[in-house]
């Protein structure tokens, strides 16, 4: 055989074995599809990680509830190791509902307004009355004079900038207004602050969240008042002076004991190096906590189920970690970053879903510029099943503190036009979800995964490749 002929042969089985491979690969992702599309089973876990146990912020015993459940549910799977990891994580209680009532002097009117305290707040110690200022934004507000902010409650009235095609921008942008702005307010005298909720539907509920004090400064009481309330306050205050009477009876207690709840499928070639997928077992108190993050939990033991539904028998471990402690400390995921690298764990891809359970839109990756080039070479993978937005950007909170160990970071990203109606608030119930969205997430985090085990990023190989 001639040298030419041997080289055309050589090029034709090797095209033809590349072709081979990736009609075999497809078959393989349009099955997950169907097992999950047909037999899937994260909404109903989801179901009854919401009706049967409930809201579940960290410490509470309903946080417990969900931790034994969910090891439990994977235990009941089959998957190969099933383990929970100790995490002490900060306990604030909301205690009972919050009041506000605003006078608006120039009426004599009463008007009852709807709050709740930011997660972390500090109480009123009973009823706290004072009349209101209202500031547009945190710059606003430093740029006053103590004299305009002392013993008064500060109402901060930014609203999300609705422009923003993606809202996680606009959320960010404003989000140190929740988290920075009691402190802000404090320095000036304020004995209050109430932000806009951060959120872009018009009704009557307030969206809660964290917040953070400094240590130099004197601590407040933070609440966050619904869009209509933001909308009525400021009606009021543009026709005259208004006093609020507020009563918040939250608290923060000492810290309590609770798990990380990690489940895994252990590689057949390359145990020691490890792909996460995760969420956050947490939630706020105000609901179900259903799309945050109820949503990202289940579909992250959706994976591994589908995998050992299907025999897929991964080369690296694939593990599901439900992460506890994100909403208002972020002690899960500290704590399991801290275990890896103690432990010389080799943690190559991590996958967050926290951002709710809706439709699919696709992925965004944590690395540098120009790798998104060949990352995005697989978005004709993903074009079917119309999850094949493929963007660089953040990879999730969980999973951040193990950027510095070099996993790389991804992020689930569904769409997000309607995440920020629930968020954080009283309507983020299992209703809320939609059965076909939330499945059709979880069969995308398996594909890729899927993807990422066999050969790993476009560009970049796992290293026992």
């Amino acid at each position: 055989m001639g040298r030419i002929t041997f080289l055309v042969l050589f090029i034709f089985i090797s095209i033809n074995t590349a072709a081979q491979k990736s009609e075999n690969d497809s078959l393989q992702i349009r099955a997950i599809y169907n097992e999950v599309l047909e037999n899937g089973e994260a909404y109903d876990n989801l179901r009854y990680l919401c009706k049967e146990i409930g809201p579940r912020l960290s410490g509470s015993e309903n946080a417990a509830k969900s931790v034994t459940w969910t090891q439990q549910l994977m235990q009941s799977y089959g998957f190969d190791k099933v383990w929970l990891q100790e995490v002490m994580v900060e306990y604030w209680v909301r205690g009972e509902k919050e009041t506000c009532v605003m006078h608006s002097k120039d009426t004599d009117a009463y008007t009852q307004l709807s709050i709740c305290a930011l997660g972390r707040s500090i109480g009123t110690n009973g009823q706290l009355s004072a009349q209101v200022i209202e500031v547009s934004s945190i710059e606003d507000l430093k740029g006053r004079l103590d004299e305009e902010i002392k013993g008064k409650i500060v109402f901060i009235n930014q609203p999300m900038n609705q422009k923003y095609i993606e809202t996680f921008r606009a959320y960010g942008e404003a989000g140190p207004i929740r988290y920075n702005g009691a402190s802000e307010a404090a320095a000036k005298g304020a004995v209050a602050m109430i932000n806009r909720s951060l959120s872009t539907i018009y009704d009557d509920n307030p969206h809660t969240g964290a917040m953070k004090y400094k240590d130099s400064l004197n601590m407040i009481p933070a609440a966050a008042i619904s869009i209509l309330g933001a909308g009525l306050l400021h009606g009021a205050l543009q026709k005259g002076p208004v006093d609020i009477a507020m009563k918040m009876s939250c608290e923060n207690l000492p810290d309590a004991k609770s798990y990380n709840v990690i489940g895994q499928i252990t590689g057949s070639k390359y145990p020691d190096e490890v792909i996460v997928v995760g969420g956050h077992l947490d939630s706020w108190d105000l609901a179900e906590g259903a799309h945050d993050d109820g949503a990202g939990v289940m579909q992250s033991v959706e994976v591994l189920r589908i995998f050992k539904k299907l025999n897929i028998q991964p080369e690296h471990t694939v593990r599901s970690v439900l992460f506890m402690n994100e909403e208002n400390g972020l002690r899960g995921g500290k704590a399991y970053a801290r275990s890896a690298m103690n432990s010389n764990e080799k943690h190559i891809y991590a996958i967050e879903s926290d951002a709710g359970g809706f439709t699919p839109r696709g992925f965004s990756f944590d690395v540098e510029p120009e790798k998104m080039v060949s990352i995005e070479s697989w978005e004709s993978i993903f074009e079917p099943y119309l999850t094949d937005r493929f963007i660089k950007g953040w990879g999730g909170a969980d999973i951040g503190p193990l950027k510095s160990t070099g996993t790389v970071l991804i992020g689930y990203r569904p769409d997000s036009e309607r995440y920020f109606d629930v968020h954080h608030s009283a309507t983020d119930v299992f209703e809320a979800v939609n059965k076909r969205e939330l499945h059709l997430g979880a069969a995308g985090m398996a594909s890729l995964i899927y993807l990422l085990d066999r050969y790993g990023l476009p560009g970049k190989h796992n290293s026992g490749k």
